[in-house]
């Protein structure tokens, strides 16, 4: 998990304006905040760090982070939201991003071939 991610969450939660690239990455911050809010219900010491965020954002990181060492799968989701965020954000005008995902032995992306291409 990027530190840059947890701090826009934190920060978000806190009610402040988080500074993130272009509105994909601060819907994701938004989604992720939200999320880590239905989690946090029901866990007392985890509502109160949400209630202090103002004064004490270092608990509220801690207790950010501590959720999602608990969870793998929740940090999992969260991050892929923020990456897909980022990828989105990072793309202009009729920019591509090419994303690879796995394991090849091969892999090519290209993006307006003109001409022949010979493969083999």
């Amino acid at each position: 998990m990027t530190d840059e991610m947890t701090v826009a969450i934190v920060t978000a939660m806190a009610g402040k304006a988080a500074e993130v690239a272009g509105e994909p990455v601060r819907a994701a911050v938004a989604e992720i905040s939200r999320r880590v809010r239905e989690r946090f219900r029901g866990r007392p010491s985890d509502e109160a760090a949400l209630a202090r965020a103002d004064e004490e954002p270092e608990v509220l990181q801690g207790a950010v982070l501590r959720l999602f060492d608990e969870d793998p799968d929740f940090r999992a989701a969260a991050e892929n939201l923020w990456n897909q965020a980022q990828t989105m954000a990072s793309v202009s005008g009729d920019g591509v991003v090419n994303i690879f995902n796995g394991q090849a032995q091969r892999v090519i992306q290209a993006r307006d071939i003109k001409g022949d291409l010979n493969l083999g």
